[in-house]
């Protein structure tokens, strides 16, 4: 079975997205990019590269329904006319528009977030909407764990791994133990646990540090020996980026922690000293706001921290 990635330009900090290619029957993409004329343009060039042009897509897979990974998948499906698209329900929420949604609204002020700063973020977060493409339910078929994609020469496993969002996906070819990761796992940075309500209980948050961690665990279960991440190199030795990972997260937690004030602190309030240059317009300041509240909440699963509702803000205290 053949792999081949396909490096797509994005308008995010992050830089390229990486879109992976099975050249084989059923033709399959597995991420498509933005819906940019530059990410149209170079899948288009990547893809006729390896003798194959948008019609001969059968079957379009998204790791996860950020715009830099799913962005251009109703225009793929719509020019190969019969080509299905597959993602996991639990993403349904992101195609919709992840702070136009009053469940999302209402978390991040419950994190502390005041209103102004959140009406700010929303009308940042609808600009960045506009590079995907809506999607109904009725378009898309469910990627479930331990599903099998079946190709000419084999199959690769579906694993759902949530921590990046609720819904993110991995998949397996077990017969030489390699990985496609999507953001799960990334060589160069560690992937954001993005604030998310709980798929089952709207009301709630994802609790998406504790989720990630199980999720990494489970990956590193296949002993892969490659693993294809959404953005950047791949990587080749999956126990040593395993272990930089936990170290990274036990010394943010650290640093989490002893962030708090004396007289407790929101999430917002430990997301603006933790990453003080986030920016005042720029979506750092929600992924700063994600990182806080994922590392708090792991914080006070581990029984580290208290954390109390007070006129409808969390406040976080030491023990």
């Amino acid at each position: 079975m053949k792999i081949v990635p396909l490096s797509i330009p994005t308008p995010f900090y992050v830089g390229d997205v990486n879109v992976y290619l099975i050249r084989e029957d059923p033709v399959t993409l597995i991420d498509v990019g933005p819906k940019t004329p530059e990410a149209t343009e170079a899948l288009r060039r990547g893809l006729a590269e390896n003798g194959i042009k948008f019609t001969d897509v059968r079957r379009i897979v998204l790791t996860h329904a950020h715009e830099d990974h799913c962005g251009l998948a109703r225009q793929v499906r719509d020019e190969a006319k019969d080509a299905d698209i597959y993602l996991h329900d639990w993403e349904g929420g992101h195609l919709t528009g992840r702070l136009s949604q009053e469940a999302n609204r209402k978390l991040l002020l419950r994190s502390g977030v005041p209103e102004k700063v959140f009406n700010e973020m929303r009308e940042l977060y609808s600009e960045i909407s506009l590079l995907t493409d809506s999607l109904a339910d009725g378009d898309l078929k469910p990627l479930n764990d331990n599903d099998e994609l079946e190709f000419a020469s084999g199959m690769i496993k579906v694993l759902h791994t949530p921590g990046h969002t609720p819904g993110s996906c991995s998949f397996v070819r077990e017969a030489n133990r390699t990985l496609i990761c999507g953001d799960c796992v990334l060589k160069r940075i560690t992937p954001n646990p993005i604030l998310s309500s709980d798929p089952i209980d709207p009301d709630k948050r994802f609790r998406s540090l504790a989720e990630y961690l199980v999720s990494l665990a489970k990956l590193k279960s296949y002993s892969p020996t490659l693993a294809y991440g959404g953005h950047g190199e791949p990587v080749t030795d999956f126990d040593e980026i395993f272990n930089r990972y936990v170290r990274a997260i036990d010394d943010r937690q650290a640093r989490v922690i002893a962030l708090i004030s004396k007289q407790g602190s929101t999430a917002f309030e430990v997301a603006q000293t933790l990453f003080p240059n986030a920016g005042n317009h720029d979506v750092h300041r929600f992924l700063a706001i994600s990182e806080a509240v994922a590392h708090l909440d792991y914080a006070e699963n581990e029984g580290k921290i208290t954390v109390e509702l007070k006129d409808g803000v969390e406040i976080y205290r030491n023990k």
